[in-house]
């Protein structure tokens, strides 16, 4: 009978892998070639977005009926005049949403838009 002996020789050490190393200036380049295709979109979006109201056409506009407070006006009263029929509190939050009003605050001589339907 015969036999088959291995030695260290024969067999063959495994490699390392070797890991990737980039120095400061491969990661700026790295940093810049990936950039590159932001800095475009970038600028594209720059020239071609500004083209849209640039084009001469008229865009629509919304008109509104609207009621200067006057001394003495409440928010609820302006709402009881304009839509008798209507719940008040209802005609007071679509005027507030309308007018970005905070706290219900008025003053004076300010106009105040009316919402579509109780403008009619």
């Amino acid at each position: 009978m015969s036999t088959i002996t291995f030695s260290s020789a024969a067999v063959l050490p495994a490699r390392p892998a070797t890991r990737l190393r980039l120095t400061a200036r491969g990661r700026r380049v790295v940093l810049s070639v990936a950039a590159v295709p932001l800095a475009i979109g970038i600028a594209f979006a720059a020239l071609s977005g500004g083209s849209a109201m640039a084009s001469g056409e008229q865009a629509a506009t919304a008109t509104f009926a609207t009621v200067t407070v006057m001394p003495g006006d409440t928010l609820w009263s302006i709402a009881e005049s304009i839509a008798p029929g209507a719940d008040p509190r209802d005609v007071i939050g679509d005027i507030t949403r309308l007018n970005l009003l905070r706290g219900g605050e008025l003053q004076i001589g300010q106009e105040l838009a009316i919402p579509a339907q109780y403008s009619e």
